[in-house]
């Protein structure tokens, strides 16, 4: 219960996540750049086809030339699919990716979703149900193992016994999971130092479009089932974090509109989109007051941004993580 008492207190971080970057040039200027304007984290993605997202880096490796790159700014995968390593090998490469970067790698981790991907590898697309399991005891051994103890464990999809990662890592990677629907949720609940709160995935292996995803009584039951989840465990301390997009311009209204035109929903559902955790509109000073606003209602803390919108949005990190500046930018 305490982590959800003290949500307000807890401090806002920020992260980006690299779509555009191609090269490794561009992985480690990119990186570079954030950790000058104060984000705490650069995020990949974990895809091996170039729709939705574009072409992409394998993720560790590329994460590890950023780490390298940079003094302070943590890397993280924003999430790898569970399917496509098995999590001892995936222990191996988060430990060692932590060890190079000085205890600065975040493990981000979803049961998979894009059947498109699955199926020109080659690989099954199971029913959710089979590949939720899969990641569930996949998270047991993962944790283990990156504790630096030796693992037994024995479950309907992985079997481990006696077996120890090395090198140890320099922290207990943060485990964060990527979550929509109720199991999942409850998974990030029990499992996850991170909850990513996410719109559902859907059996086609799409991402739910739908605008009730996305309105604020929606998001207050996904942050509660992974409150319950993590009470019944016996666990606090869970993180809130959203992927989000904002749009910038000095009116919110006029923002918030084009928000709804360009997602498909129209003009229509202006009003509807100014209340949603998701969306943030306005000028900086705006998008401040709104992601203060959540914290308190919701308890999100850890936003991530698109790079394309890296440099537009470091004035609202300004605004709520500078000590020269109050906390709260509420007038």
């Amino acid at each position: 219960m305490s982590a959800w008492k003290d949500r307000a207190a807890r401090p806002f971080r920020f992260g980006v996540v690299a779509e555009s970057a191609r090269t490794a040039q561009e992985v480690t200027r990119l990186a570079v750049r954030a950790e000058e304007l104060g984000y705490a984290t650069l995020t990949l993605r974990d895809h091996h086809l170039t729709e939705p997202f574009g072409d992409q880096l394998a993720p560790m490796i590329a994460l590890t030339a950023a780490a390298l790159a940079t003094r302070a700014l943590r890397v993280g995968t924003l999430v790898l699919a569970n399917d496509h390593r098995h999590p001892v090998m995936l222990a191996k490469e988060a430990a060692t990716l932590d060890h190079v970067s000085g205890g600065r790698f975040e493990l981000g981790i979803g049961a998979g979703w894009l059947r498109e991907e699955y199926e020109r590898a080659g690989m099954p697309f199971d029913p959710a149900g089979v590949r939720v399991g899969r990641l569930e005891e996949s998270l047991r051994i993962l944790r283990g193992l990156l504790r630096g103890e030796k693992t037994t464990f024995s479950g309907e999809h992985y079997s481990v016994r006696d077996l120890a990662v090395f090198p140890r890592p320099a922290q207990a990677p943060p485990l964060l999971v990527g979550a929509g629907a109720g199991r999942m949720l409850g998974i990030a609940g029990r499992h996850a130092d991170i909850a990513g709160i996410l719109p559902r995935a859907l059996p086609d292996g799409t991402i739910s479009e739908e605008i009730s995803e996305r309105m604020p009584d929606t998001i207050a039951r996904k942050v509660d089932h992974v409150r319950r989840a993590a009470q019944e465990a016996g666990r606090d301390g869970v993180e809130l974090s959203m992927l989000v997009s904002p749009t910038f311009g000095p009116d919110p209204r006029a923002a918030a509109a084009r928000t709804a035109v360009l997602r498909g929903w129209g003009a229509s559902s202006t009003d509807l989109v100014l209340d949603m955790p998701s969306q943030f509109v306005g000028p900086p000073e705006h998008i401040a007051e709104q992601m203060t606003a959540r914290r308190e209602r919701y308890g999100f803390t850890y936003y991530v941004v698109p790079d394309r919108a890296m440099e537009r949005f470091a004035p609202v990190i300004d605004l709520l993580t500078s000590p020269s500046k109050p906390r709260d930018p509420r007038p």
